[in-house]
């Protein structure tokens, strides 16, 4: 197989006065060579390897970029994160979340994170706020925002995507509260904006009259005592001005340490003025004294007071003096 040669690829081009077979002297060879069209081909393969070994040699690093959870990979020569994210065309402000900071410097194969704040409209028991936030999903949101998520009721599930251009979310926390009606305490936990929401869930019924503290258009908080009181028996009989003057709060204080749910085993005795039930029943009460708000028990107390044209040795012996009569 025929391969030419520097000397036959040039010919006579050197010298056309030689003759063909003769030597051709080595400067005169070397000059024809260097004008000739292989020398254009030898300087681009120089070249070529010259800046393979530039980029073999460093100077170009590759970069993961994960922006907003799209990963992508960047090769540049940028010696900081600014750089970086400036060459690959990317922005940010202060609201973003760029890891590591801006100015921090890079090496081939690090990682760069970053995360575009977007508005999150919060509605949180009814009531409305915006928050810039940087998370992904409504589950990093609740994070960000301190919100227990095995203790909040959403509008969505937790996965869902946020867009940067923004996002509503509806959140209802759950909340553990009392329901006291007379003699029964129902401990339940609630998602309701008002008390009334919250007896609702619990499948507590109001009967006509009944009063509910606090009231039903209150936020029932963590903890709360919701208290049902039941409509109050008639009131037939007045109580006589100088009777209701009497120190009532002072005889509650040494009968019952002023507590409307007292109970004592021994009589058995009831409530604010520690009532026996046949003494009770006698002034028109009906249930037991501790069913009944504090009005009601010193009402009847009252009532009682009258009843014995104020002696009241034979029910409050030991604490009767308080009242003052």
């Amino acid at each position: 197989m025929y391969s030419p040669t520097l000397e036959h690829s040039l010919g006579n081009a050197a010298d056309p006065d030689l003759r063909p077979g003769q030597p051709t002297p080595p400067l005169a060879t070397l000059l024809a060579w260097l004008r000739s069209p292989w020398a254009a081909a030898f300087y681009a393969a120089v070249a070529g390897v010259g800046l393979g070994l530039i980029v073999g040699a460093g100077l170009a690093k590759e970069i993961t970029l994960d922006v907003d959870g799209d990963l992508r990979t960047f090769r540049g020569f940028a010696d900081d994160v600014h750089g970086v994210l400036g060459a690959a065309g990317i922005g940010y402000d202060q609201q973003d979340h760029v890891d590591p900071a801006p100015a921090t410097g890079v090496a081939d194969g690090a990682t760069i994170v970053v995360r575009h704040a977007r508005p999150l409209t919060l509605i949180l028991d009814g009531k409305r706020s915006t928050h810039m936030i940087t998370a992904l999903n409504v589950g990093d949101a609740l994070e960000d925002l301190k919100l227990d998520p095995d203790r909040v009721r959403l509008s969505t599930n937790r996965m869902r995507q946020i867009p940067v251009s923004g996002f509503k979310l509806s959140v209802k926390t759950w909340r553990k509260v009392s329901i006291v009606s007379g003699k029964i305490r129902v401990n339940t936990a609630t998602t309701g904006r008002t008390v009334a929401e919250a007896l609702k869930q619990a499948n507590v019924k109001l009967a006509a009259g009944d009063t509910v503290r606090p009231s039903l258009s209150a936020f029932p908080k963590e903890g709360q005592v919701i208290r049902v009181v039941p409509k109050l028996p008639p009131r037939t009989i007045p109580v006589a001005g100088h009777v209701a003057a009497l120190n009532w709060a002072g005889l509650a204080q040494c009968e019952s340490q002023g507590n409307p749910k007292a109970y004592n085993a021994g009589g058995p005795y009831y409530g604010l003025y520690q009532f026996s039930l046949p003494m009770w029943r006698a002034v028109g009460g009906t249930k037991t004294p501790i069913d009944w708000p504090a009005e009601e028990q010193t009402y009847r107390a009252q009532l009682l007071f009258q009843r014995v044209a104020g002696r009241w040795q034979g029910q409050w012996p030991h604490c009767g003096a308080r009242l003052g009569a």
